[in-house]
Order: structure tokens, then C-alpha cells, then sequence
């Protein structure tokens, strides 16, 4: 995952540089089940999203899009299928809504349980089979509950999963019509090595901190923009963002908030 808020529309190559961008792009060696884009062409735009089931390296839409200054702020996901779920369209991240985009990285188990943590009227607007889309039909269920706002909302629906699901990763990347949220709360959470095993010759060919930091989250912060990565990039001037943290990037003026508390169980 990849998210951004910058101070003028920026093409992902160049917020990465083409190096760093080829290493991002390369993780599909993992994470091949389809990518997914969204955007905001500027403040107070509607929010652009669009998604392929296609692995990126190989789809010409990706590279196209990634060289285009699309907005101010965004989101990029690579999607590395959990077991079992199927890799389709409705499977594809991000999960949009009025407004909102959302993209994960983790798997929240058992399903059923999680989707019991919805309403009717959540389960009704569910399209896939995935416990993502859940996750993020409970944080707009949430943030409707509190009459519209978004950080009450984050914080409760974290509240809820932190103690329903605490060994589970709650990864993700939350951009809104004002803020990009990023959530970093995975530390009882163990890196898939079998998994990564079975794709690798070693953990040496691995992607860079794959083997144990998989999710890992590093963030970057420059007078034009503010960056957050998933793990896989190991590249100079970015920071490792502390275990079991949310954060707030306001989109017109970039400043960064923690959320508090950040409800460990």
C-alpha cells in the first residue's frame, strides 16, 4: 500500500522516484492479484477510484495511470488474495463509497464474525467475499453513527476490531473527502513466512522486510507532501512508523494526528 497527500497533483512514479517506483511495482511477485487506485484531482473533488483483477507488472492501465498526475492525494494497493477468497472485481481493493476509498492489507478472521459486527443496513451494501470489505463497511457504519465524523467514527470502529480481533492485522489506508487515515495496529500479528516460503527460493530473494516486518509501515515527511508505504520499499528518508498506530492527514493543510487512544486490547 502506498498513500499520499501532496501539495499539487503528483504522478506515483515521481512521488516515489522511478527506482523505488520499479521495487514498489515489483512486489506483485507477492502481491499479483489484481491493484487498485484512488484519488482526489484536487480538494473538494470527488473521489476517483478504479481497480483491476490484472497483476500490475503486466497491465498497461497501471503504468499508465502511475505516470499521470491524477491528484493531490491518493492511495495505491497491491492485492495479495487470502486464501480461499476469490480474486474478482468485487474483491478488488480499494472498496469505495461516497467519497470514501479504503484499502487493507491483513486478514481479519472468522468472517462471519466480523460481518456480525454489522448492521442490516451494512450488510446489505456488501458486494464481495471479503473480510476487507467488511472492515470497511464497519468503519463507515461507525463514522455514520457519529453523526459524520470521521475520527470518532476510525477510532470506534478500531475500538471494535482491537477487541473482537486482536491478533489480526488492521492495516489500511482510509482516504476521505478531507483526510487520508493511515492505520498501522498489527503487533500480535506474525509475518506470513510459510506463505512466502512457498513463492521464494530463500528469505534472502524475499521483498525487503517481507520475512519479518511484513506489515511493517514507514512514512515520509517533506515541506511538498506527506507519504506513507507498506513494507517491501527499503529505501533511504523514510521513518518506521511506531507499532500499533493510527494517524490523521489532513488534506488541505497536511498536518499529521495521531489518533488517541489507539484502543489496544
Amino acid at each position: 500500500m502506498l498513500g499520499y497527500v501532496t501539495d499539487r497533483p503528483t504522478p506515483v512514479v515521481d512521488l516515489l522516484g522511478r527506482d523505488d517506483f520499479d521495487t514498489f511495482t515489483a512486489l506483485t511477485e507477492v502481491h499479483s492479484d489484481g491493484w487498485g487506485m484512488a484519488w482526489h484531482r484536487s480538494l473538494g473533488d470527488e473521489t476517483e477510484a478504479i481497480s483491476s483483477v490484472r497483476n500490475a507488472s503486466i497491465d498497461p492501465q497501471y503504468d499508465a495511470l502511475a505516470n499521470q498526475a491524477l491528484g493531490c492525494c491518493g492511495l495505491v494497493h497491491l492485492r495479495w488474495a487470502t486464501g480461499g477468497l476469490p480474486v474478482s472485481p468485487a474483491n478488488t481493493h480499494p472498496f469505495t463509497d461516497d467519497g470514501y476509498a479504503f484499502a487493507h492489507n491483513g486478514h481479519i478472521a472468522p468472517i462471519d464474525h466480523l460481518e456480525a459486527q454489522l448492521s442490516a443496513d451494512s450488510r446489505t451494501k456488501l458486494l464481495g467475499d471479503t473480510d476487507s470489505e467488511r472492515y470497511f463497511r464497519l468503519i463507515m457504519q461507525c463514522i455514520g453513527e457519529a453523526d459524520g465524523d470521521e475520527v470518532a467514527g476510525v477510532t470506534r470502529a478500531l475500538e471494535i476490531l482491537v477487541r473482537e480481533f486482536p491478533n489480526s492485522s488492521l492495516n489500511a489506508l482510509l482516504l476521505t473527502p478531507a483526510k487520508l487515515f493511515a492505520i498501522h495496529i498489527n503487533s500480535r500479528v506474525d509475518s506470513p513466512v510459510e506463505a512466502l516460503r512457498e513463492l521464494f527460493e530463500s528469505v534472502e530473494a524475499m521483498p525487503a522486510s517481507h520475512a519479518t516486518e511484513y506489515y511493517a509501515m514507514d512514512y515520509r515527511i517533506t515541506d511538498e507532501a506527506v507519504h506513507v508505504i507498506s513494507s517491501g520499499v527499503d529505501a533511504e528518508g523514510w521513518t518506521r512508523v511506531p507499532e500499533d498506530a493510527a494517524v490523521v492527514i489532513d488534506l488541505a493543510t497536511r498536518d499529521v494526528t495521531r489518533l488517541h487512544p489507539v484502543p489496544l486490547a
